[in-house]
């Protein structure tokens, strides 16, 4: 039978024609909601990022209170949870603890959700700049090679040789001291001094990740692009007269950015570990400035066994986060990886 002038040819699979529109993108996004925890973690992460940045909001509705007030009382009553203390800021009377309070009487619950500010906000800045940082050297590394890929990967052979934790927890002690001798420094001192006193203490904290954080993205993007730079697709680039910066920002980056963002999806809970742990240690943020580790530092104090819900509350906080992460990069890694879809 023939076929009429203009007519579309019969396809046998219906959904061919719709599979074939899709971008890669778009294709990892169908694969990505096919994993039920992935999507579960997204949700989390986006409803902590979300809380964190309206806690402030929930604050001047009531639901949360002012996590620097010390409230007026005597004892230790107010350090168990679901107590409730005369309030005058306030049109009722009572104000009722749900996890008690500190040692000073401030309200547990809400220095735990500010706490996420501090935590999240250490996360993500350490996955941003070790993501711009390390992709930017291990590129240049990888694509040109030579002798400048041996100098810029010998450099980061020597960093790898310095203790991660010794190193971080030295610069955290000298920016400390130079915040305490804030008038003996220059002018430029004094400016970074106050740009992280009004931080909170995470100007320092950044400066100190984002020293560090950048190796281990550097060392496996450089192995993508040396992996992909000799590739047919690249050749037919550069014979067509493509420059340096349009095959490396048109061709090579998108192909080696799936395995990139699940590593630094993966180092978001390394991150927020190491500033709870800076934080329990007591070279971490500023006080009052809450975050998990320093609530956690606080509980110890106090005693574990007296004060149980000071534990579980930040412990779960972070518990709770870095296995969304974990989840969500597990997710990721199947999405962007085509030789797991459909399975």
């Amino acid at each position: 039978m023939a076929v009429a002038q203009g007519a579309k040819p019969l396809s046998l699979n219906a959904d061919e024609e719709q599979y074939v529109a899709r971008t890669p993108w778009l294709d990892a996004w169908v694969q990505f909601r096919r994993n039920r925890m992935a999507v579960l973690s997204l949700i989390f992460i986006i409803g902590l990022i979300f809380l964190a940045l309206t806690a402030d909001f929930w604050q001047r509705l009531g639901f949360l209170d002012d996590p620097y007030f010390q409230h007026e009382g005597t004892g230790m009553a107010f350090a168990a949870p679901m107590t409730c203390s005369l309030d005058p800021r306030r049109q009722d009377p009572q104000w009722c603890f749900i996890l008690g309070t500190d040692e000073v009487r401030r309200d547990f619950f809400t220095r735990i959700i500010y706490g996420t500010r501090v935590s999240m906000a250490v996360g993500v800045v350490g996955a941003a700049v070790s993501m711009l940082v390390g992709v930017a050297y291990g590129v240049v590394a990888g694509y040109y090679g030579g002798r400048l890929d041996n100098l810029m990967m010998r450099f980061v052979d020597f960093m790898y040789a310095i203790p991660d934790l010794a190193l971080i927890i030295l610069l955290q002690t000298f920016f400390k001291a130079l915040s305490d001798y804030r008038e003996t420094v220059g002018p430029l001192g004094r400016t970074l001094v106050d740009i992280d006193r009004a931080m909170g203490g995470l100007f320092f904290l950044f400066i100190v990740i984002g020293l560090l954080s950048w190796i281990g993205i550097a060392r496996l993007s450089r192995g993508q692009i040396l992996g992909q730079k000799n590739k047919e697709y690249v050749e037919a680039a550069r014979s067509i007269g493509a420059r340096n910066n349009r095959i490396i920002f048109t061709h090579l980056l998108p192909n080696i950015l799936g395995p990139l963002v699940v590593v630094g999806c993966l180092a978001v809970p390394g991150f927020i570990f190491t500033e709870s742990a800076l934080s329990f240690l007591g070279i971490g943020v500023n006080p009052p400035v809450p975050s998990w580790g320093s609530l956690i530092a606080d509980a110890q104090r106090r005693g574990f066994a007296s004060t149980p819900h000071m534990v579980l509350g930040p412990g779960l906080m972070l518990t709770l986060t870095v296995l969304a992460f974990n989840f969500l990069a597990d997710g990721l890694r199947d999405a962007l990886d085509p030789s797991l879809r459909g399975r």
